[in-house]
């Protein structure tokens, strides 16, 4: 059966093929040597960024070989350091002008060398040819939650998620390698899979932080609004509401997961670990009766050494759709 696209899906396949068009004189811009003392050192660091942050990148990084692993590494580094200057800085514009200065920093043909997270990530996209398009979309869209806190339709959020996720899955896929622009859709479907995770179990500390990614429609349509969020109370409503949102997320990962099969065989398993260990997290939320208020959603280290046979035969028989 063919993949099938909805309206909201073709915008973002869209954005993604567009980062693709006019990027080689960028790349060939660039001015990394790649036997930079500082360069080994560089990547170091982006290896302890990625150990600190996030727990489930790191182990399934570490299923590439050692020149993929330290790429994706810097990859993340790259997109943990450019979340961090919104969260940070005191207000506002020290944010937007902080963001601004990293992008500049990171498109200079010439790095720093006490710049470690910029040096390796331009060693990087110049190594694997990764549009720098793909780092803009996801600037602008770490930028955008400086002005857009709340979301009042599904395919308004598709787009956040795709800025800020999908485009870290295609910057991925030219590490990996993959089979031509057909894999590309299945990219942005996982990557947009994997932002609503991470919305549905970030729940309070969004609200906390006065944010909330969940669809107005949505919430309205279930009889819900932020009072409810805000008292945290996980009734009927409540229940069914996630219910709605964690099937939807798990069709989306069904439906991007045919596309490992189209990355070079190397990192099939490693992606699908991706995938397969976030996916995780809803299994945890419906477990615990979609109570996100009380607890972080997670997957024990134990939960995810048992998942990953399991993923690691089904990255070797998989296959696209269509």
């Amino acid at each position: 059966m063919a993949l099938q696209f909805q309206p909201w899906e073709r915008r973002l396949i869209d954005l993604a093929y567009e980062a693709l068009e006019g990027h080689i004189a960028a790349l060939n811009a660039l001015n990394v040597r790649s036997d930079d003392p500082a360069l080994e050192s560089a990547y170091q660091r982006c290896e302890q960024i990625t150990r600190e942050h996030s727990r489930t990148f790191f182990m399934a990084s570490g299923l590439l070989s050692p020149a993929k692993r330290r790429a994706t590494r810097a990859l993340y580094a790259f997109c943990r350091v450019s979340d961090n200057l919104v969260d940070v800085p005191d207000s506002r514009e020290d944010a937007r002008a902080n963001l601004d200065q990293w992008r500049e920093r990171t498109q200079a043909p010439h790095i720093a060398a006490d710049d470690p997270v910029a040096l390796a990530w331009a060693d990087t996209r110049a190594r694997y040819r990764i549009p720098w398009r793909y780092g803009e979309q996801l600037i602008d869209g770490v930028m955008s939650d400086l002005s857009t806190v709340r979301y009042e339709r599904f395919d308004q959020l598709a787009e956040y998620c795709y800025r800020v996720a999908s485009t870290v899955g295609l910057m991925a896929m030219h590490i990996i390698g993959f089979d031509g622009g057909r894999a590309i859709p299945y990219a942005v479907k996982l990557g947009v899979a994997l932002q609503l995770t991470n919305i549905l179990r970030d729940v309070a500390e969004d609200w906390r932080n006065g944010r909330v990614y969940l669809p107005q429609e949505e919430l309205q349509a279930f009889g819900l609004d932020e009072t409810d969020i805000a008292t945290g109370a996980v009734d009927d409503r409540w229940q069914r509401f996630m219910q709605f949102q964690i099937d939807r997320n798990r069709r989306f990962y069904d439906e991007a997961v045919p596309g490992i099969a189209l990355l070079q065989p190397d990192g099939r398993f490693a992606i699908g670990a991706a995938a397969g260990l976030y996916r995780g997290i809803l299994d945890d939320i419906e477990a615990h009766s979609a109570d996100v208020f009380s607890r972080r959603a997670h997957v024990s280290t134990a939960n995810k050494l048992a998942r990953l046979p399991g993923i690691w035969w089904r990255s070797r028989i998989v296959r696209p759709q269509g």
